[in-house]
């Protein structure tokens, strides 16, 4: 008797008629340690990606006030886009650890994708736990329920009215996607061969937080996770190391 888990379910490639895309996270370092080798590869390929952060990532460091903590943070970020060839980056300012749901993060998420027009937008896991068995940060979980409802919103002119009239953001319903990455029920998949190194160089630039976080040597800690991650998700690729995402079709 063959078990069901000889042969796990395959994800779909993710789909590539695309140019512009939008990801949208709480904290430096969580598209690196989510996405970064999906993101390299389609940049490579001429894509269009820039980065939204609703907080600086202040309250990450416990040796570090805020105050210090935050422009360090945003540097590294900044840094590690560049290494995956994203150089537009932007934060929200909300503030680490207690970001809320609600209209405000919507409205801020919503002019975002008005201004950038993409037509995939990514974010991260959303749902209450990562794999059923550790309880989720507030933080990802409002960012992430928030953008999938502001792909919606930045399309629908009624929706933040003021968007128009203060800022002269026109709606944008050119959302053809959500992807979720770090999400416990991923339905597709990119190949992250090709861009895997730049993903492990994108998130040892974060390593002032690396640095408190582990005692493990900073590059063997990064490659060992993103790798880890990658192979592991390859038995539903076809054999291929990749990046996972639970993809919403709007």
């Amino acid at each position: 008797m063959t078990d069901a888990t000889d042969h796990p379910t395959q994800l779909a490639p993710m789909p590539d008629d695309w140019q512009r895309a939008l990801a949208v996270v709480a904290h430096p370092d969580d598209l690196e340690y989510g996405c970064a080798a999906a993101i390299a590869g389609w940049t490579d390929g001429g894509r269009e990606i820039a980065y939204l952060l609703a907080t600086r990532g202040e309250a990450g460091i416990d040796t570090l006030p805020p105050a210090e903590a935050a422009p360090l943070r945003e540097r590294e970020q900044r840094a590690s886009a560049a290494v995956v060839g994203v150089t537009a980056v932007e934060f929200l300012d909300h503030r680490d650890g207690v970001v809320e749901y609600g209209t405000a993060l919507r409205r801020d998420i919503a002019a975002a994708i008005r201004r950038h027009r993409p037509e995939l937008v990514i974010t991260l896991n959303h749902r209450d736990t990562w794999g059923g068995t550790v309880w989720n940060t507030p933080d990802h979980r409002a960012v992430g329920r928030a953008t999938l409802d502001a792909a919606a919103d930045a399309g629908n002119r009624w929706i933040f009215p003021e968007l128009v009239e203060e800022q002269g953001l026109e709606p944008w319903d050119g959302v053809r996607w959500v992807a979720v990455a770090g999400s416990t029920s991923p339905t597709h998949a990119v190949d992250a061969g090709p861009g895997l190194e730049r993903s492990v160089a994108s998130l040892l630039e974060h390593r002032t937080y690396i640095e408190v976080l582990t005692d493990q040597n900073p590059e063997e800690y990064c490659r060992g996770f993103l790798t880890g991650i990658a192979e592991t998700t390859a038995a539903r690729f076809g054999g291929r190391p990749a990046v996972a995402f639970e993809l919403f079709s709007r």
